[in-house]
């Protein structure tokens, strides 16, 4: 691998004599991992299941290597949403940060939303989760991401951090920052980012880091818990960042993570932080701190009173579903969206989507989404269509064609691949027309 003259020097200095072994290892070709969606399987059932090869990562309790034969991009529980494709040290900043159901969480850098993801999963339904990125339209691909998982509980917001700063101090109970930087971590998974080292190395992205780490402080709770973490190797980018935030903010200190075990310590006197090297685990480069705010505070969140939408297409498709919950639902334009149960007042924010997308009111009928069938489970719909995951009708409803089956009644049928939700389609003597939307379809 042809890496930059400067950039070899610094880690020479950084690494001394495990510096060969890092160079030997930038020549292996990177492994692939999953991780799973606790909110849809177990661990145990997709292990006595699964198709892949698996080896857990020791790291991350839902974290799995599998072959390079393993086409996990194209088998249909990925379009299921059983399992994010996520890189084994990227999984390892929301591993760290000890999100308790109940909890409301910022994910203040979070786009693509992979991180966010695995967020979601540790509130189970609980709480309120805001991610957010300062691109509307990287912002896309988070919600992609976060309606696939079925994580409903959630705002998804493209906002400067010090316009949220002024609005929400003290708001958030645990706070992930997974900070833009040079990227020193992923040049052997994306070798694109040497040319882009060259432009902007460290020096460049920590002044950024330090004010996006003051902000989130600004947001956190007393006694609430934040990680930063960066895919880079940069002193600058990493430790010299957490120094800045502790000489500025007396209330903050650098706690331990039983995840350090597996880790390279931190320099320059933060031990407590840790350092994810190539050739010391399989996986690539991160660095990753777990911070803790001084005091106490209660989890004393507003919950969101129930409220229904008066039109009567929508109320009678609600009847189709199995859900004994009390929801408040909004109408935007013709978008039907059911808010979180947590209130999070996104007045003057630049909302994505806040809340789950049930579907769309067109004239006198109501069209259910995508975000609404990745929500549900199977048991909870009365017309449903299972299908074993080699059936060639699963292949041809991600592609968006019209299938048969006898079993299915007129109406609107959740297509699911085993008892995992697709999507949906429409039924007429035994004819299913797809409404698999095309964003969301296999190519």
């Amino acid at each position: 691998m042809d890496l930059p003259e400067k950039y070899t020097e610094n880690m020479k200095e950084l690494l001394k004599e495990d510096f060969p072994l890092y160079m030997q290892a930038m020549e292996q070709p990177p492994r692939k991992s999953i991780r799973i969606n606790p909110m849809k399987i177990s661990k145990e059932e997709f292990e006595r299941i699964s198709p892949f090869h698996l080896t857990p990562v020791a790291w991350c309790e839902n974290g799995y290597y599998v072959s390079d034969e393993d086409d996990v991009s194209h088998h249909p529980w990925y379009y299921a949403g059983l399992y994010y494709i996520q890189e084994a040290s990227a999984m390892t900043p929301a591993s760290v940060l000890p999100v308790e159901e109940g909890d409301i969480v910022l994910d203040a850098c979070c786009a693509p939303g992979g991180k966010s993801t695995a967020l979601a999963a540790k509130l189970n339904g609980t709480g309120l989760l805001v991610s957010n990125d300062i691109s509307v339209s990287r912002q896309n691909a988070t919600l992609k991401n976060m309606e696939r998982f079925g994580a409903c509980e959630s705002y998804i917001i493209a906002e400067d951090l010090n316009h949220l700063a002024k609005r929400f101090p003290e708001t958030f109970n645990k706070i992930l920052v997974d900070a833009p930087c040079s990227g020193e971590g992923m040049f052997r998974k994306e070798p694109s980012l040497i040319n882009s080292w060259k432009e902007k190395d460290g020096s460049f992205y920590a002044p950024l880091q330090k004010e996006i780490l003051n902000n989130a402080w600004t947001m956190l709770k007393p006694g609430g818990k934040m990680v930063y973490s960066t895919c880079t190797f940069a002193p600058c980018e990493d430790e010299e960042v957490i120094a800045s935030l502790l000489e500025n903010h007396p209330d903050a200190h650098v706690i331990s993570s039983d995840k350090g075990q597996y880790f390279e310590p931190g320099i320059n006197g933060l031990s407590e932080c840790m350092r994810l090297y190539p050739h010391k685990i399989d996986g690539e480069g991160h660095f990753v701190c777990l911070l803790e705010k001084d005091g106490t505070s209660q989890k004393n969140a507003e919950t969101v009173r129930p409220s229904m939408i008066r039109n009567q297409s929508f109320q009678d498709f609600l009847k189709l579903i199995d859900d004994q919950k009390e929801y408040a639902y909004q109408l935007i334009n013709d978008k039907v969206i059911r808010l979180p149960s947590v209130v999070f007042d996104n007045r003057s924010i630049r909302t994505v989507r806040g809340g789950l997308l049930m579907g769309t009111l067109k004239k006198d009928r109501f069209e259910p989404s995508n975000a609404l069938a990745w929500a549900l489970k199977a048991e909870q719909f009365e017309n449903v269509l299972m299908m074993e995951p080699d059936e060639i009708r699963v292949e041809k409803y991600l592609r968006g064609e019209t299938i048969w089956d006898e079993s299915c009644r007129d109406g609107w049928v959740l297509v699911c691949v085993n008892r995992w939700p697709l999507g949906f389609a429409k039924c007429s003597g035994h004819m299913l027309k797809n409404k698999l939307e095309k964003g969301y379809r296999k190519l």
